[in-house]
């Protein structure tokens, strides 16, 4: 018998010392256990006196881990000793089991520590359906991951900051994470300068600095580490070149028209407004449609010998429209009026329209921003009217040229991975273009010094690219100057941001994970713990 029970409790109880195992009830939905401790005495919580002197006892049930889709509950007997100690304030105490309960818990520990990493995975509300044979709510799961301890971090040597979104475009906070051992060290509730400062100042052993381009990131890694080296990260480097490039490409789209080949001329159609026979209204229209038959029918009348008051009559016209349509001799005689030859608003900017239209730009609420500040006073939907007319005019089917956005990723890619169409159309806007021609080889001129870390040659590619005619990268050139030491240090050092940027990316599914319903500390929590 006595190796049966010993059994039970290793099995039950395999890290706990002290604990006996008296019986095991199972029915259909309950394991019970029945134990007692069996520790000759306690230590007193407060005084910390050791006592062996047993005041009472009493049954707890704290509930344990299920076991085999059954709820497991101890049936615990745990005794109350007399302090020792006679100036102690608590003249009793109630022995805890380490390991395995705690004062006014109703679960074991490693029922709690369970809970607690259920909800550092699934939150609240998946967490609690996700813990079968358990009866616990989402709340009581978040309240088990507020209660855990704060990890223990060292002191880091090389460190990562970027900004999160708690509420994109309002909201945003600051991750800081330990790129040596690529796990999260903290969040800070904003991205103030001030904030990042403080934190800095109270780790005085921060050497490396990782962090994207932001001023405020630069501010306060300036202000809290002076002795730290900062340095820009070499993706968002040449995102920014990459957006710069594609600026400077959409600038000269004419040069891309060189690659479409010339299309045949056509003869000029007729002016849909003016038909065939001379009439300013073609058939079709209801104006010219309803006086043609207004004309035939008055005519028809009056050929028939009819007067024309009895022509009044018949048709319910007045004396003046009778006489009108029996005057003409056709009805495009009454063609004429206030919707003719009428000059438009539109007339004087026209031709810059046409000439915005053939470089590509087919943009009418754009085009309208452009006319505005040259004096066009009418309203945006005529220029509306009129690029769609020319947008469903008939013309001829030719190729259209690329997009900027394509010729930009041309220029960005390695030269050896672009197929042999996409290098040849290269070269000929190079050719026409001596500014994309020198975006180019500034482009790959800066990817030489990013791969193969040659920082100390960027004063010179600064003051080459300043030498051209490419207002954009002028624009990204002053942006690092600004930043240029960070700048040359991403350049040569080998330390990056890519870790901070993969945990925004698993703050995102962990925010979202909460349906905003926990604030920023139990968010803490779960990006700080659940790794």
């Amino acid at each position: 018998m006595e190796e049966v029970v010993l059994r039970l409790k290793e099995l039950l109880f395999p890290s706990i010392a002290d604990v006996a195992v008296l019986s095991v009830d199972v029915n259909i939905e309950i394991v019970r256990v029945d134990a007692r401790c069996i520790a000759d005495g306690a230590v007193c919580p407060v005084c910390g006196v050791w006592s062996n002197r047993v005041h009472g006892s009493y049954l707890r049930f704290p509930a344990d881990v299920p076991s085999g889709g059954r709820s497991v509950v101890l049936q615990l007997r745990v005794r109350r000793f007399v302090c020792g100690n006679s100036g102690c304030a608590r003249r009793t105490f109630v022995e805890q089991i380490p390991g395995l309960t705690r004062r006014h818990g109703q679960r074991t520990e490693r029922l709690r520590s369970t809970l607690a990493a259920v909800g550092l995975a699934l939150a609240g509300r998946a967490g609690a359906r996700i813990a079968r044979g358990v009866s616990v709510s989402r709340s009581t799961v978040l309240r088990l991951v507020d209660a855990l301890p704060e990890p223990e971090v060292a002191a880091p040597r090389v460190v990562g900051v970027d900004e999160y979104a708690t509420r994109k475009g309002r909201h945003y906070g600051t991750v800081l994470v330990d790129i040596e051992t690529r796990r999260p060290i903290d969040l800070l509730p904003d991205r103030e300068a001030s904030s990042l400062a403080a934190w800095l100042t109270e780790r005085p052993g921060v050497e490396v600095i990782c962090r994207d381009r932001a001023p405020f990131f630069a501010e306060g890694a300036a202000v809290g580490a002076p002795q730290a080296v900062q340095v820009a990260d070499r993706w968002h480097l040449w995102h920014n070149l990459s957006e710069a490039a594609e600026r400077a490409v959409a600038q000269h789209r004419r040069c891309l028209s060189t690659l479409v080949p010339t299309a045949p001329e056509l003869k000029p159609e007729p002016d849909p407004e003016v038909a065939p026979s001379g009439s300013p209204w073609p058939t079709g229209h209801r104006f010219a449609d309803r006086t043609r038959a207004r004309h035939a029918a008055v005519h028809a009348l009056l050929e028939a010998g009819h007067s024309r008051r009895s022509i009044q009559r018949q048709l319910g016209m007045t004396w003046r429209t009778v006489k009108q349509l029996a005057d003409a001799a056709a009805p495009e005689e009454l063609f004429t009026g206030q919707w003719q030859n009428r000059p438009s608003v539109l007339d004087d900017y026209k031709p810059y329209l046409d000439g915005r239209w053939d470089e590509g730009f087919t943009n009418a609420w754009k085009l309208w921003e452009e006319i505005v500040p040259l004096g066009y006073k009418g309203s945006y939907q005529r220029v509306r009217a009129y690029l769609h007319k020319k947008r469903t005019s008939p013309r001829p089917v030719t190729a259209r040229p690329p997009s900027p956005r394509t010729v930009a990723g041309w220029i960005l890619r390695r030269p050896e991975v672009l197929t042999e169409p996409e290098r040849l159309q290269l070269n000929t806007v190079r050719t026409h273009c001596p500014e994309l021609d020198a975006l180019t080889r500034h482009v790959r001129s800066f990817a030489v010094m990013l791969t193969e870390r040659q920082g100390e040659r960027l004063p010179d590619w600064l003051n080459a690219v300043r030498q051209d005619d490419l207002p954009s990268l002028h624009t990204l050139a002053v942006g690092i100057d600004r930043d240029l030491d960070a700048v040359i240090a991403g350049l040569t050092l080998p330390w990056s941001s890519g870790a901070v940027e993969g945990h925004v990316n698993r703050i995102k599914m962990l925010k979202r994970q909460m349906f905003g319903r926990a604030g920023f500390a139990l968010l803490r929590k779960r990006v700080l713990l659940a790794q």
